[in-house]
């Protein structure tokens, strides 16, 4: 990697044999920490050891959000924070329309495209090809599954998932059929359901999705509780059904459900109104913690508590909606 600075060039080299860095800069080869003094850059030795372990390393398959809230982008500030390499996959564009609103503007990306991205992935951090671990190389083993928006695209996906051995498949299954319509929205959750919540090994519907991935109507804790093991008893994953700000009471609760433990998550409701991001977040963060070998129960308190100091540390904006900041555990 070079990068230029005035008439001098920054070159970083990686030795994975020696297990060091080699940072030098013609033409004197002086090593480069990132530092400056008085204008000057200030050396440190050229062998550097190496000052951690690989990160584990995490992919989402997702759509982009234009404001940074939600997405893609949420997922990746959400990787970074919780210190794990993150990996983006796109599989649509969504932009609000101001001018209408603030409704959402689908465009899906080409299914080559999406194949191309997950094939470039998967080759990159996959497993060896003669399936030998390579020291120092984190294999990809988690992945997170967010907007697919259209059949074709969960075809797409779905094949991808199957070709590989993932450990961990974190499903917020985002369901766009608000009704039972006919038409795209109704065929894509319907193609969501049978064809990716079976590969799912975790999942977390939000109030709206548990009801309809479950058929129950939830009004409570208790009925959350019943969705929550419906859906495991579906899909045979481990469930965290988000009640949130729906129900009623002073906290937003959440049930978790493995078909062995059932536990409630709560924590004090920040306003009565949900923050965009939030759901991607959460997800994101059980994504994380489950890489890094957490426990799924683990993994979800860790994620319940990220995802609420990150709304009481929410970002407000022009648009009718304020956005979750993954940086509210700092």
């Amino acid at each position: 990697m070079a990068t230029t600075l005035g008439r001098r060039q920054l070159r970083r080299s990686w030795n994975p044999d020696q297990q060091h860095v080699q940072t030098l800069y013609s033409p004197t080869k002086r090593a480069f920490d990132g530092g400056w003094q008085d204008g000057a850059m200030t050396s440190v030795s050229v062998d550097a050891p190496q000052s951690a372990a690989a990160p584990a390393v995490v992919l989402t398959i997702a759509g982009s959000e234009a404001t940074g809230g939600a997405g893609a982008q949420a997922d990746l500030k959400t990787f970074q924070e919780l210190g794990v390499f993150g990996i983006a996959n796109l599989t649509c564009i969504v932009s609000f329309n101001p001018n209408d609103q603030w409704n959402h503007r689908f465009v899906p990306v080409d299914q080559q495209v999406i194949a191309d991205q997950l094939e470039a992935t998967t080759a990159a951090y996959g497993p060896a090809p003669d399936g030998k671990s390579v020291p120092g190389r984190p294999v990809l083993d988690t992945v997170k599954i967010g907007m697919l928006g259209s059949p074709a695209t969960i075809s797409t996906v779905a094949d991808a998932l199957e070709a590989n051995s993932f450990s961990n498949v974190v499903l917020d299954p985002v369901l766009i059929c608000k009704g039972q319509e006919p038409g795209h929205a109704l065929d894509t959750d319907q193609a969501l359901k049978a064809q990716i919540l079976p590969l799912a090994t975790f999942v977390t519907p939000n109030h709206f999705e548990a009801e309809s991935l479950s058929g129950l109507e939830i009004t409570d804790v208790e009925s959350l509780k019943a969705a929550a093991i419906r859906i495991h008893e579906i899909s045979g994953a481990a469930v965290l059904a988000k009640g949130g700000v729906r129900l009623e009471g002073p906290d937003a609760v959440d049930v978790f459900y493995d078909g062995e433990t059932l536990e409630v998550l709560s924590a004090p409701k920040v306003g009565e109104v949900a923050v965009s991001g939030a759901g991607c977040s959460l997800a994101a963060a059980v994504t994380a913690e489950l890489a890094k070998g957490a426990s799924p129960l683990d993994a979800a308190r860790t994620a319940k508590d990220f995802v609420t100091a990150g709304i009481r540390n929410r970002v407000a904006s022009g648009a009718p909606f304020d956005a979750l900041w993954q940086g509210g555990t700092r």
